[in-house]
């Protein structure tokens, strides 16, 4: 393994140097799923559901689970003990990559600062004497706070974290142009581009004092800009808080000294959740950039010899292309290998995207051999919203032939069949879009809010919120925040179905699962719970 790291590192990947691996049972694997491989992660009773579930299952349908690995400090890593050496060295070259994407991608920035299972550690004693001390009503308060824990403020912690260091000059700058110029003194665009050459003449003049000469006008000009722009600078920018931070926040409930350890409960929960976030929006891009990696070290590795069929076997059970569905292994790693051939030949270019012919865009070829440089930018700064709509294009889904299909009633034999139903790179490319991790954006209306009410709005994106769960999840927030809480969302109120029947007796299955072979129509309505007791409204 000390020979897979320094073979990674030759190749480019950067990782810290201490790492942990253990060597565990198929049993352990299944008793770890569950808490998402973090062993020190708090005890829920769900966890012990999962473990039974994953228990009967295995029976079922034995099978050998490879490894996992998870971001923390050191990385750990699993790996089975029936695992033989020579896949263990492709399965390391594979967590390696994995540990390369966490420490560098930047939406894994907020895991960089601690150690996770040392804090999770830390939370679980902490439930653990809180359980021994309340009871039942610990896992009542996880359970509320995991039924909103997708709603929490990954972005928002995100740019808070990405933010640029600033200098007080710097943002004096921006106070100047953004602000002062255009709503203080809302000069004209004439004057305002007149400001802009006069600081750039500035700087090309002095780099080091262009800036101050600049403000020395300014000064004179405006005299009072200094003292607007400190009275800015003093006052504090009211953090967005996401559902659960306004509840601990401002919850009335939550303030009474014996409610005070609920709020570390559910801190708990969150800070979860934010540690898992990054995980689930870049899935497909992590395991394809292992994939590729543990492909490209594993077949340069002299530790291949003699194991050359078993790694062929192994490498295409994991990666191999679904005719339906989707492997993010295989579609990652082939958007990778695609995206470093594109640049290598110079084909991300202007030049190349203004050709219209065939044949020359198939020879087009400028040898930049700037591939892999680029793909280690991507690494560095794109999730799997970013990389699936930029690269899905038509040229990639040509080259390894794939397609959307669609699913239509055998008329002879009474069963449903699959069909190609489009091979363009728009369909396809939506239909990725359309398997991503996107929680529902609910925020706290506080001008709509009565007396001690919370008022929720559902900011509508065409898709609904899963009625099964609104009971359930605002009961836990109206018991959190000690009052009534209100939803406002959009619902179907008409659904008429235009498909064509079969004249099959018996059978009133659609010719065809078609999406616009409905007429939607969207109503806002109005959820409240008050007393434990739900009602709707239309708004």
């Amino acid at each position: 393994m000390e020979g897979c790291k320094r073979r990674a590192l030759d190749a480019g990947l950067q990782f810290q140097d201490e790492t942990l691996e253990y060597i565990v049972s198929n049993r352990d694997l299944l008793e770890l799923s569950p808490k998402v491989m973090i062993p020190t992660l708090y005890d829920y009773w769900v966890h012990d559901v999962e473990v039974l579930k994953e228990k009967g299952r295995y029976e079922l349908y034995p099978n050998n689970p490879y490894e996992t690995v998870i971001n923390t400090r050191p990385a750990i890593s699993f790996y089975n003990d029936n695992n033989p050496d020579w896949m263990n060295v492709m399965i390391f070259y594979h967590v390696l990559a994995h540990i390369d994407f966490f420490q560098n991608n930047l939406y894994f920035r907020h895991t960089w600062d601690y150690d996770f299972t040392g804090s999770a550690l830390s939370d679980k004693r902490m439930i653990a004497k809180l359980r021994s001390e309340k009871g039942r009503w610990v896992d009542y308060i996880i359970e509320f706070s995991r039924g909103v824990d997708n709603l929490v403020g990954y972005h928002d912690e995100l740019s808070r974290l990405n933010q640029p260091s600033r200098t007080n000059r710097s943002k004096m700058l921006d106070f100047y142009f953004d602000v002062f110029l255009q709503s203080n003194k809302k000069v004209k665009i004439t004057e305002y581009l007149k400001e802009v050459k006069r600081y750039n003449d500035c700087m090309q003049q002095s780099k080091e004092l262009g800036e101050k000469v600049f403000f020395s006008k300014v000064f004179k000009k405006h005299p009072e800009f200094d003292t607007i722009f400190k009275k800015k600078l003093k006052a504090k920018t009211a953090q967005k808080l996401d559902l659960l931070q306004y509840l601990m926040t401002n919850s009335e409930f939550l303030a009474k000294e014996k409610n005070n350890w609920i709020k570390p409960v559910i801190e708990v929960v969150r800070k979860t959740s934010l540690f898992f976030q990054p995980q689930i929006r870049t899935k497909i891009m992590n395991e394809g950039w292992a994939s590729y990696w543990h492909e490209t070290l594993f077949l340069q590795d002299d530790r291949i010899e003699g194991h050359e069929v078993d790694f062929a076997r192994t490498h295409s059970g994991v990666t191999s292309m679904p005719r339906v569905g989707l492997n993010p292994y295989a579609l990652g790693m082939r958007l990778f290998y695609y995206i470093e051939q594109l640049v290598d030949k110079g084909k991300y270019s202007i030049e190349f995207k203004r050709i219209s012919d065939a044949e020359e865009r198939e020879q087009f070829d400028t040898q930049t051999g700037q591939g892999k440089d680029f793909i280690f930018k991507l690494r560095n700064n794109f999730n799997d919203f970013m990389f699936i709509n930029t690269f899905i294009d038509q040229d990639f889904i040509n080259q390894y032939k794939l397609f959307v299909t669609g699913r239509r009633l055998n008329q002879t034999k009474g069963v449903w069949e699959y069909y190609v139903q489009s091979r363009s790179a728009e369909s396809y490319r939506q239909m990725l879009l359309n398997t991503l991790y996107h929680p529902p954006c609910i925020e706290i209306e506080q001008n709509k809010s009565e007396s001690s009410d919370l008022y929720l709005v559902h900011r509508f994106e065409g898709k609904p919120l899963v009625k099964e769960f609104i009971a359930n999840t605002m009961l836990g927030i109206e018991y959190l925040w000690g009052a009534p809480v209100q939803l406002e969302t959009s619902e179907v109120i008409q659904a008429a179905p235009v498909q064509t029947r079969i004249p099959i007796p018996g059978l009133t299955m659609p010719l065809e699962e078609d999406p616009k072979a409905k007429d939607i129509t969207w109503q806002r309505v109005l959820y409240t719970m008050k007393d434990r007791k739900l009602s709707k409204e239309n708004i």
